[in-house]
């Protein structure tokens, strides 16, 4: 497992969200690159997507499942990580650095329940996680 970032907000479907101003970066967690398994393909968004908080914007796809990846916030795409198009593998083992899949600049509102890294390994460990 990746060392989970205290500067960050993760949400309950294993995505996680940074601010730097107006403009958050979205990628999945360890545990569901990890969950997924062997990487296939990342589906990003279309740069200029308009998105609100909740919606199924990506996908990662692995040889046993599809995973979808929601934005935490409402706003614009405006930039999509077009490393991975070519190559997952940051996903695995940067997938808080590298492995980021897209950003947002922030016009509206950011989804309900995201949860700071104690509270998100509180979830992990109920899911079954050993911490």
């Amino acid at each position: 497992m990746a060392d989970r970032p205290n500067d960050i907000r993760y949400t309950k479907t294993h995505e996680w969200l940074r601010i730097d101003d107006d403009v958050a970066t979205i990628g999945v967690t360890d545990f569901a690159v990890e969950h997924l398994g062997d990487l296939v393909f990342v589906d990003l968004p279309d740069v200029g997507l308009d998105v609100k908080a909740g919606d199924s914007v990506a996908e990662v796809e692995s040889v046993k499942a599809v995973g979808e990846v929601y934005s935490s916030v409402t706003g614009e795409v405006i930039e999509v990580n077009e490393d991975l198009s070519d190559d997952q593998s940051s996903l695995a083992s940067d997938p808080f650095g590298a492995g980021w899949l897209f950003k947002v600049k922030v016009s509206g509102d950011t989804a309900d329940g995201l949860m700071d890294l104690a509270t998100y390994e509180e979830q992990l460990a109920n899911e079954g996680e050993p911490s």
